[in-house]
């Protein structure tokens, strides 16, 4: 029969079902986000993936090389022959081709870096997480927690708490970077706030941009006006700020809604009306505010620090040895250093220089085209100068789209996928029952493999006994008939191995 728990981050009628035979892990009411599961339908696929293509992004840049096309056409045609050689035409397509390239390798060079920190955090996840479930034992408690009368069951269960609670961290510090990265300030999201609200905050500066819609009071009217956003200071006297105990919690998922303003040329207007102070909604005013206003806490690098103390705890009680702790250790260095590396690539834009320095010889390179290829082409010289401005063009906004990979659009990192469907429900997964005992399956009665090798088939004459046999020989017959007899078999397995090769 399944177990049912509840995630201490989860609704109370979100409870997660735990199968012992199905070996996984689901969260009943919450639905999952799987790539790989079943499509939308067609036309809302098309649509979705319209929108993420370079040709939604440039069709302006297009329709104006088009129609510019268009008029040198009809000026060749009707008044005067006003085309050119073709010479600079191989002579910059040729250099302009190399300058495109370098600029979508780095592009994807950053895309690619920023999956691969975020697989970093999920190695350090696991180890981490592996380690303090498997690792610390259930009587490491100190003086402090456990009194020298207090029952054994109960300083276990205390440990357990202790050990549950840095197991939180990590998922904490997983979910923390992803709302960091897309500049949500703040603990205060459905999927973080209940595993951070039992913790003191540090002052630590930030280390990249936020959203300009977090300033939204998170209040509804006729509530408490804190916002919170606001930390009130700790009643026990140490200065230290405590997080608001019922404050109204954003989404975990909440990506700002389209807008007119996303569409050139009110895009353009919408820059304008953001530099004078106005609220603009949409995609693109999100990524303006973006760089423009600054996260006042670094939370992810903040959970490190009380990791630390958990490792630092541990070692000051002696509750683990050397090589636990080197591994506790290196996981939190993975972590951290995946957080500075995701920041780089965050905080570190192409030059400014050069992306106008590249579009301005785009721009000359697509303005002179049909000059230089009317007299071999005719009228196709309008087709050809608009597919031609696709190709350059489309190269370049794609590679600008995706330097960035952090936010809601389609061609982002799905981080929402990597911190519910892998590091939260591992996490579940590993800590849902007790630490298994190599007694229980090493001796179980189905592990029957013991004197089966790769020469092993029905028949070979194994220790005068066919393959078939040898197979479902369970461990305490072979405890029975001993090691000798046990080393025998192996022997014969590697010799049957020998000849086979």
């Amino acid at each position: 029969m399944a177990d049912l728990f509840r995630a201490s981050n989860a609704s109370p009628d979100a409870p997660v079902v735990l199968d012992r035979n199905l070996r996984f892990v689901t969260r009943v009411g919450l639905r999952a986000i799987d790539p790989f599961s079943k499509p939308r339908p067609l036309f809302n696929i098309f649509i979705r993936a319209l929108i993420a293509t370079a040709l939604f992004r440039c069709w302006h840049i297009i329709l104006f090389f088009t129609a510019w096309a268009t008029c040198i056409t009809l000026i060749c045609h009707n008044i005067r022959d006003i085309s050119v050689q073709s010479t600079l035409l191989t002579v910059w397509g040729t250099v302009l081709g190399f300058i495109v390239s370098y600029r979508t390798s780095s592009s994807f060079q950053r895309y690619d870096d920023g999956r691969k920190h975020w697989s970093a955090i999920t190695y350090g996840c696991r180890t981490f997480v592996r380690t303090i479930w498997f690792h610390i034992p259930d009587t490491s408690a100190a003086d402090e927690v456990c009194k020298p009368d207090m029952p054994l069951d109960e300083q276990r269960a205390r440990v357990l708490i202790e050990k549950k609670s840095a197991v939180n961290l990590v998922e904490a510090f997983a979910v923390a970077v992803k709302h960091y990265l897309r500049g949500e300030e703040g603990i205060y999201y459905d999927d973080l706030y209940h595993l951070l609200k039992h913790l003191p905050a540090y002052a630590l500066p930030a280390g990249r941009p936020s959203l300009a819609h977090t300033r939204t009071n998170l209040h509804s009217a006729g509530e408490d006006t804190k916002s919170p956003e606001r930390l009130h200071p700790s009643e026990e006297g140490d200065g230290l700020p405590y997080p608001v105990t019922s404050p109204h919690l954003r989404p975990a998922h909440n990506p700002p809604r389209n807008s007119i303003f996303d569409i050139f040329p009110l895009s353009l207007i919408a820059f304008v009306l953001l530099k004078k102070g106005r609220d603009i909604k949409g995609r693109k005013a999100a990524k303006k505010h973006a760089s423009e206003r600054v996260v006042s806490h670094n939370i992810p690098l903040e959970i490190t620090l009380y990791l630390s103390s958990y490792i630092a705890a541990l070692q000051a009680r002696r509750a683990i040895d050397v090589p636990t702790t080197n591994t506790l250790i290196a996981a939190l260095n993975c972590l951290v250093d995946s957080l500075t590396g995701l920041e780089r690539i965050l905080t570190t834009p192409i030059p400014f220089s050069y992306s106008v320095h590249l579009w301005t010889v785009m721009m000359v390179y697509c303005l002179t085209l049909p000059f230089q290829v009317w007299k071999y082409l005719g009228w196709v010289t309008i087709p050809f100068t608009t597919i031609t401005a696709f190709i350059f063009f489309g190269f370049i906004v794609a590679g600008e789209e995706i330097e960035n990979p952090f936010g809601y659009d389609k061609n982002d990192l799905n981080m929402d996928y990597f911190t519910e469907n892998i590091i939260r429900q591992e996490i579940l997964a590993v800590t849902a029952y007790p630490i298994p005992k190599v007694s229980d399956w090493a001796f179980s009665p189905q592990n029957d493999l013991f004197g089966v090798g790769l020469g092993t088939r029905p028949g070979s004459g194994i220790d005068g006994m066919g393959g078939s046999e040898a197979n479902v020989i369970p461990p305490e017959e072979w405890v029975r008939r001993g090691t000798v007899h046990m080393r025998s078999v192996l022997e014969a397995g590697m010799k049957v191995v020998n000849r086979a090769g």
